[in-house]
C-alpha cells in the first residue's frame, strides 16, 4: 500500500545526531525541520509534536476548545480527528461527506451549529482538499475557530494555495505511511503568534519559558525527538518530488482503470484543488458490483496485491455509535477500498493490479 521513499540525507543526518549525541528533542534538527515546514505551507510557526493526534490535541487547547464546547468533524475520517476532540472533553459533531469529493460537506455544517459550537475541523481526505471558503464563511458568520487536520495532505493546494496555512491553525501527520515521514511525529501551522506561544508551552509539560521546572499549566510531552526531525529534514528535501510521483501513479491508474466495469474512479480533482492522492482510493459501483468489496480485496491480498478500506464513518462506531444517518459517508466506507500508490511503485506495477482488479471482478 505504501512505504517511505528513503534516500542517503536520512542516513546521513540520523547518523549526524548519533555521532553528536543530539537525539532527544533538544537539538538543531527539530528548530530546522519546524522553519523549513511552517515555510513550505506558508505560514509563520510551526511546532513539531510527537504525532498527528498530539498535534491536534495542542491546537485545540490552544484555541481554548474544553468540556461542554462542541466542534463539528466529519465523520468520514481516521478517528483520532474525533479522539483529540474528546481529549478535551468537548463532543464531536459528525457531519456527512461531499458525495464527489468525500471530504466534510459545507452544506451540512450549519444545520449542526448550536450554541456550544466552538470549532470546526475540515479534513482534507486522502490528499484532497476540503472547501475552505464556504466553510471559512460559515465560520466567520459564528465566530468558530477553523483547524485543518492536513494529516493525509502535505502540499495539497486550494485555489494555489497550500492547506494548513488556509484557516486558524492547521495540523500534520509524520507516520510512517504518510507522504513524508519521521516515522511517528507531527506538525501544528499557524500564523497566529498567540496559538504558537500556548503550544510550546503545552507541548513541553507546561512549562515556562523564563523559568525552568516551573510549571503553571497542565502541559503534556508531546515533543519530536532531534533523530525525527533530521529524517523530516532530508524527507522534506523531497517533498516535490515524492508528491510529484504520486500525482504521476494517479494519473496512470485513472488511464487504465477507465473501462473497467464496476469500478468508479474517485474521488475527481477540482478545478480549484491540487489532490496529492495520499492514498489513491476507488468505489465499487453502487448496486452494480459483480463482487463484495471485502471479498475483492481479499483475492487481491492473495495475489499479493495489498489494498485497505475506507475508513469506517466514525459516527458507526462503537466508542461514539449514535442514532445518526449520513448517507454519503456510509456508501462511500463500505464500497470504497484503496490500491497500492507508494511513490516506487512502476508503470508495469500498476499494469498487473488493473490486471488483476479486472479478473477479480469479473
Amino acid at each position: 500500500m505504501a512505504k517511505p521513499h528513503f534516500g542517503q540525507n536520512e542516513l546521513k543526518y540520523v547518523t549526524e545526531c548519533i555521532l553528536t549525541e543530539w537525539i532527544s528533542s533538544a537539538g538543531q534538527y527539530v528548530n530546522t525541520f519546524e522553519e523549513q515546514f511552517s515555510q513550505y505551507c506558508d505560514t509563520k510557526y510551526g511546532i513539531s509534536t510527537s504525532s498527528g493526534t498530539t498535534a491536534l490535541h495542542l491546537a485545540l487547547l490552544a484555541a481554548n476548545i474544553g468540556p461542554g464546547d462542541e466542534v463539528i468533524v466529519p465523520s468520514l475520517t481516521f478517528i483520532a480527528t474525533a479522539n483529540a476532540v474528546t481529549y478535551t472533553g468537548a463532543t464531536p459533531i459528525f457531519v456527512d461527506s461531499d458525495p464527489e469529493i468525500w471530504t466534510i460537506d459545507p452544506n451540512k455544517i450549519e444545520e449542526v451549529i448550536t450554541e456550544n459550537t466552538k470549532a470546526i475541523i475540515p479534513v482534507h481526505l486522502y490528499g484532497h482538499p476540503a472547501d475552505m471558503d464556504l466553510i471559512l464563511k460559515i465560520a466567520h458568520k459564528y465566530g468558530l475557530v477553523v483547524i485543518e487536520d492536513a494529516a493525509e495532505a502535505h502540499g495539497a493546494e486550494y485555489k494555489g494555495k497550500k492547506v494548513g496555512g488556509i484557516g486558524d491553525i492547521g495540523i500534520f501527520s509524520f507516520y510512517g505511511n504518510k507522504i513524508i515521514t519521521t516515522g511517528e511525529g507531527g506538525m501544528v501551522v499557524t500564523n497566529n503568534p498567540l496559538y504558537e506561544e500556548k503550544i510550546r508551552i503545552l507541548r513541553d509539560h507546561g512549562m515556562s519559558k523564563e523559568k525552568r521546572y516551573w510549571h503553571t499549566v497542565l502541559g503534556y510531552n508531546y515533543r519530536m525527538t532531534n533523530i525525527q526531525a533530521a529524517i523530516g529534514v532530508a524527507q522534506l528535501e523531497k517533498i516535490d518530488e515524492i508528491i510529484n510521483k504520486k500525482r504521476d501513479i494517479a494519473h496512470n491508474y485513472n488511464e487504465l482503470l477507465g473501462d473497467v466495469e464496476g469500478i468508479i474512479i474517485c474521488p475527481e480533482e477540482k478545478d480549484w484543488a491540487k489532490n496529492v492522492y495520499w492514498l489513491y482510493t476507488v468505489l465499487l459501483e453502487n448496486n452494480n458490483a459483480k463482487i463484495d468489496r471485502d471479498l475483492l480485496m481479499y483475492n487481491l491480498s492473495k495475489q499479493n496485491i495489498e489494498t485497505r478500506p475506507v475508513f469506517p464513518p466514525i459516527h458507526t462506531q462503537p466508542i461514539y455509535s449514535k442514532n445518526q444517518m449520513l448517507p454519503v459517508c456510509e456508501s462511500v466506507s463500505c464500497r470504497g477500498f484503496s490500491l497500492p500508490s507508494h511513490p516506487e511503485l512502476k508503470y508495469d506495477d500498476i499494469e498487473t493490479i488493473i490486471q488483476t482488479l479486472r479478473q477479480e471482478i469479473n
